[in-house]
């Protein structure tokens, strides 16, 4: 498996007016049409054939929309891709060291490229999930704590 690049939109790429009329379009449709499993988007000239999306990528689609809309770029990923250590970092908002120090305990887990690690997204994100986790958890029992000592 190769180093894959995401396929990124910078903030300001595509114009942000545009971005939310195609928003507003897609979301009024799904609205209006909740049952289709099938989007099928016709072309403006007669004779063209329909492309057919499934609802998933559409309302994914929409998502996008929304934040580039917003002003905000946008990176599409494949689960499967593999990250840099630089990269990975920059996804969980810690500094590399930090994430080296988590990959060399193994919590989260990684291959060897040459020196190079490797981390596959997906075991970045599940890594991602059951830290927020454990974060909720510990605020729910710190209010708890303060609740039960009449702290607040």
């Amino acid at each position: 498996m190769t180093v894959r690049t995401p396929k990124s939109l910078e903030p300001g790429r595509v114009d942000a007016q545009d971005a939310a009329r195609a928003m507003r379009r897609i979301k009024d449709y799904l609205t209006t049409h909740p049952g289709t499993e099938d989007i099928r988007v016709t072309g403006e000239l007669a004779g063209d054939e329909a492309l057919v999306l499934p609802r998933d990528v559409v309302t994914m689609l929409a998502y996008m929309l929304t934040q580039l809309a917003e002003g905000r770029g946008v990176t599409a990923m494949p689960n499967h891709a593999e990250l840099t250590t630089r990269q990975a970092a920059d996804l969980l908002n810690v500094s590399r060291p930090y994430l080296i120090g988590l990959l060399d305990t193994g919590e989260i887990p990684h291959r060897l490229v040459g020196r190079h690690r490797r981390v596959r997204f997906e075991d970045l994100m599940a890594y991602k999930r059951h830290n927020d986790a454990d974060r909720r958890q510990a605020a729910d029992d710190l209010i708890a704590l303060s609740e039960e000592l009449d702290l607040y």
